[in-house]
């Protein structure tokens, strides 16, 4: 069991609060991600895991045991960093080899066990290489390995695949996802990347300025986020966030278009619509509004609108790549049943 319990972790840096009453519960073999912008305290928050820091106030347990005063090499937990901080002068076995080497375990053990690893990640052909003779994705596999040789209760990843160009860190985020079905480890994971989270985590943890915005399974964040910042970090292109205005069972966008909607609501609020819900509708579609496109961004298999309600009012909408479209035209949209978002304007909290 490696359950990791967090009770009202404050952490404080002179006068600036880079942590606030953090509470949250890691269940065991559990992969959880970390994820906010920078200065969300995200990787504060995992280093103290680590015991790299300590908290200004709270506690931290792994399975009931409180972690307070127990050095870093005494949690058994394993950490993969930004940086792959091999040992440069070291082979690749060498590299594997050495927190093995330091515990004391016999030289049979620890050939059997860098070799299990090294197949595992589909390193055995690098083992008598040195760091400067691999490419960044080899180094940052050998990195995972270096971890995984330890078998810890628990891994700890800090942002390890920003430094890699996006085909690899697509490959090398299947690679961690498989391990952590194969190995069922309890993991924690910090990124700033909202598409690593959606697709690696059992539970995404939303941080911002030090506090907890929401916890929750990625399709529940995506479907039911609890605030404008969540609803705004969480999906690719980023949800529409439209000031509007709803009366008698419409709502008035900004810029001038009124559509029906089906939760009724009074009041100025934020309406949030996903560019993948906005469907294209035939002219006098119910329940749809008008807007002009003014630039088109192809990306493959898809195509992203960029349009406008109005003369301000900014919309993004994602459609087929078949869809045609050129600027000036006018398009006839409609928010998918369901998929509207309301926001209380002045708290940003949801609403329906």
């Amino acid at each position: 069991m490696a359950q990791i319990t967090i009770d009202k972790i404050e952490k404080r840096f002179s006068v600036t609060k880079a942590l606030s009453a953090i509470d949250l519960t890691v269940r065991d073999r559990e992969f959880v991600v970390l994820v906010g912008p920078s200065g969300s305290g995200k990787s504060t928050l995992l280093r103290i895991i680590a015991g790299l820091d300590f908290p200004s106030e709270g506690t931290i347990a792994i399975d009931g045991k409180p972690m307070m005063g127990v050095a870093p090499k005494d949690r058994d937990v394993a950490m993969v960093f930004q940086s792959h901080a091999l040992y440069p002068h070291m082979t690749v076995y060498d590299n594997l080899a050495f927190n093995l080497r330091i515990r004391g375990i016999a030289r049979e053990q620890i050939d059997v066990k860098v070799k299990e690893v090294a197949a595992r990640l589909e390193i055995i052909e690098l083992l008598k290489r040195r760091p400067h003779q691999m490419s960044g994705g080899q180094r940052q596999r050998v990195a995972i390995g270096r971890a995984l040789v330890r078998d810890p209760r628990v891994f700890l990843f800090d942002e390890p695949l920003s430094n890699l160009d996006a085909e690899l860190r697509a490959r090398l985020r299947t690679e961690i996802k498989r391990l952590h079905r194969e190995l069922q480890r309890t993991s924690v994971y910090v990124t700033h990347d909202q598409i690593e989270a959606m697709t690696l985590a059992d539970r995404v943890v939303v941080l911002r300025g030090g506090r907890i915005e929401q916890v929750g399974a990625p399709d529940e964040l995506y479907a039911r986020p609890a605030n404008i910042f969540v609803g705004g970090f969480i999906g690719s292109p980023a949800m529409n966030l439209v000031p509007a205005n709803g009366a008698d069972g419409s709502l008035a966008l900004d810029g001038g278009e009124r559509f029906a909607a089906s939760t009724p609501v009074r009041g100025p609020l934020i309406a949030g619509m996903r560019p993948e819900d906005l469907m294209v509708v035939p002219v006098g579609t119910a329940g749809s509004f008008h807007a002009r496109v003014n630039l088109t961004e192809p990306t493959g298999a898809d195509t992203l609108l960029l349009c406008s309600i109005g003369a301000k009012l900014d919309l993004c909408v994602r459609v087929s790549r078949h869809m045609r479209a050129v600027e000036g035209d006018v398009l006839t949209l409609r928010p998918r049943d369901g998929s509207l978002h309301l926001f209380d304007i002045e708290s940003g909290q949801r609403l329906n």
